[in-house]
């Protein structure tokens, strides 16, 4: 994980994003659709946040070692109040439960912690804030260094995930993510039937696909929200990006 990131961090993270994203969908007609989530209107957006938040905050809830069923889909709920009853509880939750409290996780990359919960709870509310964002024309821009992280989330975490569905991705291929703005840059190989390799880049090392830019757009990228500044093998690039 990014040096001094901690579970405390990214509840702060989660914090700013969250009251950010009930803002935009507060303002906006439930109606009207989400461009970055093809078929969706702001009602479906607001709705998959608040489930995504009820799923993932059970499992801090519990510290369950193994994974839980969700819960059943809401029926009949108002979609906003339905959000302000799992942010409310986010913000009882995330506080209380220390980073290093043992509990099932969905990466094989990824320890069995709960700070793994914490950050992807972060990271899932700047993507859908952005979303939102994006949709009203009131896009806030992403901090660097909270970028960085999305980025190490996403390769070093939610890759691997990927690769233990039904349906893994077969490709083989390296590649090197390196942002312009601030020093940080990642490694990654891919391989049929392995969790992907990840680690920093070299100076000046090479790989089968180049991924360079801005550390914002390079994590919007990876998520499919922009087009990923890409030179190579296109097989590795579309087996990099999330959505």
């Amino acid at each position: 994980m990014s040096a001094g990131w901690t579970a405390q961090r990214w509840t702060g993270v989660f914090a700013e994003q969250s009251a950010m994203f009930r803002e935009a969908v507060g303002t906006a007609d439930p109606a009207a659709p989400v461009p970055n989530c093809p078929g969706w209107t702001f009602t479906e957006l607001t709705l998959h946040v608040a489930r995504f938040l009820e799923t993932s905050l059970e499992h801090l809830r519990t510290g369950s070692p193994v994974q839980l069923v969700p819960p059943p889909a809401p029926v009949g709920v108002v979609p906003l109040s339905y959000l302000d009853a799992q942010l409310a509880a986010a913000a009882e939750v995330l506080p209380a439960v220390a980073g290093n409290r043992p509990v099932w996780t969905f990466s094989p990359a990824a320890p069995d912690l709960a700070k793994v919960w914490h950050r992807r709870i972060a990271h899932e509310l700047t993507l859908r804030r952005f979303d939102a964002q994006a949709a009203l024309r009131t896009l806030v821009p992403t901090d660097a260094d909270q970028a960085v992280d999305g980025i190490d989330e996403a390769l070093g975490t939610l890759l691997a995930a990927r690769w233990t569905t039904d349906s893994p991705p077969d490709v083989t291929g390296t590649a090197v993510v390196r942002c312009t703005d601030v020093p940080e840059s990642w490694f990654v190989a891919l391989a049929p039937g392995s969790v992907p390799e990840i680690r920093a880049a070299a100076p000046g090392e090479q790989a089968d696909l180049v991924v360079r830019g801005q550390a914002q757009i390079l994590f919007y990228g990876l998520w499919g929200r922009v087009e990923l500044p890409a030179e190579g093998d296109a097989a590795v690039r579309r087996a990099l990006r999330l959505a």
